[in-house]
């Protein structure tokens, strides 16, 4: 069984339990990193055309006005096909509970019938809101299993219940 770790994740500032601060890495990479080492799955990065902006209120105003119009941003680009993966963990922040829209974007670009998607996401005391739920909607042929959300603050020490979460 091959699996793809495809993941949307912001660098920048960073809210964390009731602060900003500046990281070189977002959280939800370094979940997906930590979850690369234990399922030896490949990663993708999911990255809009035209990123957020590094300055969290900037980033916080872009992808809320990306949320209220339903927006769909253009990315980077995506994997050549995800014919050969039989599992695709799918990882995000949780923005105003759910996946930020590049992420809508990647679901939508592909056909997931017959795939299984383990989410997980990284938050700062929402969990994954409703993510699981838009992620059943956006691909109707996938199974899509239960998630794990990670608090931000904690993800440095994420491996165990990363570990329990896969299987590993």
């Amino acid at each position: 069984m091959q699996a793809l770790i495809a993941y949307f994740s912001r660098a920048g500032e960073n809210y964390f339990s009731g602060a900003l601060r500046t990281v070189p890495v977002g959280n939800t990479e370094l979940a997906a990193r930590m979850l690369r080492e234990l399922t030896g799955a490949e990663l993708f990065k999911i990255e809009p055309l035209l990123p957020y902006s590094d300055d969290y209120n900037e980033c916080i105003a872009q992808a809320q006005d990306d949320q209220r119009r339903g927006a769909r941003p253009e990315l980077r680009e995506y994997p050549d096909s995800l014919e050969p993966y039989d599992t695709v963990y799918l990882g995000y922040p949780n923005y105003w509970g759910t996946m930020p829209m590049p992420v809508f974007t990647f679901l939508e670009h592909f056909d997931f019938s017959g795939k299984t998607i383990r989410p997980f996401c990284t938050h700062e005391g929402s969990g994954l809101g409703h993510s699981v739920e838009d992620i059943r909607r956006l691909c109707p042929g996938a199974r899509v299993e239960p998630g794990l959300a990670i608090r931000g603050t904690g993800v440095q020490a994420a491996e165990p219940a990363l570990r329990a979460w896969c299987g590993r």
